[in-house]
Formats: C-alpha cells, structure tokens, sequence
C-alpha cells in the first residue's frame, strides 16, 4: 500500500513534469525546425506543427499545460496528505510526546516542505532546464500527451481562456496570444550552447552576441554627449560657416538657433559647397535639413530601424527640452561591430 501511493506521488510530480516540459518546449521550439521535419516525415512534428505555427493553438496548448501544472500540484497535496498524513501522525505522536493534533499539523508541513522540493526540483527546474535546451526534441516527444489532454481540458481550455480575455479587456490591454519569445539570458544560453555542441564557430558565436546586445543598450549610452557636439548657429555668416565646415572633420553639422537645446536642423557639407559655387549667399537656413528626434531610453535595435526607415544617418537625442546628445547609425553599427570582449559600445 505503501509503495503504491509512493508510485501515485511520483506520477503526479512525473506529469506535472510532463506539462513544463510540453509548454517551454512548444514555446521555444524554432518553427523552421519542426517544418522541415514535417516534410521529411516525421509523424510526430507533423502533429506538432499547426500548433506552433498558429498562435492561437499555441495559445490553447499552454493553457493546457498550465490547466496541467495546476492540477497535477493541487492533486499531488491533496493526495500525499491523505495517503502519508494519517499514517504518520501517530509515529510523530509517539516518537515527539506531541498532541494528536499537533502531531498532525508536524507531519502536514514535513510533506509540504518535502513535496514542495521535489516538485520544484524534479516538476519544474529539471523539465525546464531540459526544454529550454532541448526544445525540438522535447516539444516532438510531448506532443502525443499534450494532444490527449487538449481534448481532455478543452472545456476547461475554453472557460479560462475565455475568462482571461475577458479581464483583459476590463483593464484595456489587448490579448496578443504566445509568442515564440526568449528572453536575452536564454538566449545567450542557447548560443553558448550551440557553440559548445559544435554548430558555431567562434566568429558567429561572437557575431550572434553583438547583435543580442543591440536591444540591451540604449541611445543616451551610444550617443555623443551635447556638450561634445560641433554645432553651428543658425545665424552665423555663410563665409564663417564655410570657414568653420571646410575645418571640420564633420560632413553633417546640427544647427542650432538662439540656444543649443533648440536645434533646427542638420547641415550637410555637400549642400553648403553646391551652394558656395552657386554664388555669394546672405545665411545658411535655406540649406538646413530637418533632422529626426529620439528619446534617451529608445534601444539599439529599434534605433537603427527608425533610422534606415527614415533613410537618415543621425538623430538628436532630447529628453523632453534638453538636448542630450547626438547618435549616427555609425555609433550604432559601432555597437554591433565592437568586441564583446572589450566591453564597450562605440
């Protein structure tokens, strides 16, 4: 009788194992993978694919899982304090000359503290760990159960999702279902680990991890600070801005108009040298250029997006009226392009 309930217990934490593995599995598994398996013939990616490439599905499957998790946990309490509890109490109540009830109270927090541990340890790091670095085989091999308790849990499935989208919409935030997301430390994890296991070479690992950290730096730490910037007043003499243009090492100057925290626009060396063969001019403002507008706390990634969809090379970098700085798609590239190893954006 004994071992049997010990058995329960273990294929309550084994299951509960089972649902962490299937959702961080499905959720980390690479699409592309799953669908050249699909098409070579694998019966199992087969079933798995319109769940990874829907997410929708991907959404039904990890409330499966959690609906899983949840259950298995709940089940697993209930049960080992009614199959251990009783049993043991009285042994407490001899060995420690407590009160029945105490005794029960001793041996109800012992089966927690235990249980809580090896559902931990064995239910949701192992499981996790072994997901997260292996997603496709995990996802594949989880795939037969995970479908049977779809069908299982799908009135539960539709109630609770169903209830969450409903709460989101009272607070105004919009369900937008799973993705297929790592965060940056397993990502860093999974190129670590591609690179022990042999499928990258140094230079791509090195490669894989500039690019990684594109969306961790900011534009206030890859801008030039204000106070080095070379800046040009909107009403200084054209001769002195040709003088002051031809010294510089800059082809694009910011203009500036009364106070340097109030910028117009961006000057191009090209256009003043077109317009000084063109002839004699009173002042440079028919030659300024619009010039874009980031905040401090915009990333790296996103920086260099708006920059190539605007087709510009540089942005002023303002916190509300203060002008912080100036970044270029140069300090950007020069971010992705810098050595990890050195420890610095450009």
């Amino acid at each position: 009788m004994l071992f049997s309930a010990l058995g329960i217990v273990a294929l309550l934490i084994l299951a509960n194992a089972l649902y962490v593995a299937a959702e961080f599995g499905a959720v980390g598994v690479r699409r592309s993978r799953v669908r050249r398996l699909a098409d070579d013939g694998n019966p199992l990616a087969g079933q798995l694919l319109p769940y990874v490439e829907d997410a929708h599905k991907l959404d039904e499957y990890v409330a499966v899982s959690q609906i899983g998790i949840t259950l298995s946990s709940l089940i697993l309490g209930a049960y080992a304090q009614a199959a251990f509890g009783f049993r043991l109490a009285p042994l407490a109540e001899r060995a420690f000359g407590l009160s029945p009830e105490a005794a029960l109270s001793a041996v109800a927090t012992v089966i927690l503290i235990v249980l809580t541990a090896l559902q931990m340890v064995i239910g949701e790091l192992v499981p996790k760990s072994l997901a997260l670095q292996f997603p496709d085989r995990i996802a594949i091999a989880t795939v037969l159960p995970m479908r049977a308790s779809l069908w299982i849990f799908r009135p539960l499935i539709f109630l609770l999702n169903g209830s969450g989208t409903l709460v989101l919409r009272l607070l105004g935030v919009r369900s937008s279902g799973h993705r297929h997301v790592h965060s940056p430390q397993e990502i860093e994890m999974l190129i670590a680990e591609s690179r022990d296991g042999g499928l990258l070479e140094p230079d791509e690992q090195r490669r894989l991890h500039r690019a990684l950290r594109l969306n961790q730096k900011k534009a206030r730490e890859l801008m030039v600070p204000a106070d080095r910037l070379s800046m040009i007043d909107a009403a200084t003499p054209f001769a002195e801005v040709v003088e002051r243009v031809t010294a510089s090492p800059f082809s694009r100057l910011p203009v500036f108009r009364g106070t340097r925290d109030n910028i117009v626009g961006t000057l191009h060396a090209k256009d003043l040298a077109i317009a000084s063969f063109a002839g004699p001019q009173r002042s440079i403002d028919a030659l300024v250029r619009p010039i874009a507008t980031v905040g401090p706390d915009m990333s790296a990634d996103r920086l260099l997006a708006f920059l190539r969809g605007r087709r510009v090379h540089q942005a002023i970098v303002r916190d509300n009226d203060r002008v912080l700085g100036l970044v270029t798609l140069q300090d950007v590239l020069g971010a992705f392009l810098s050595d990890p190893r050195e420890g610095g954006a450009a």
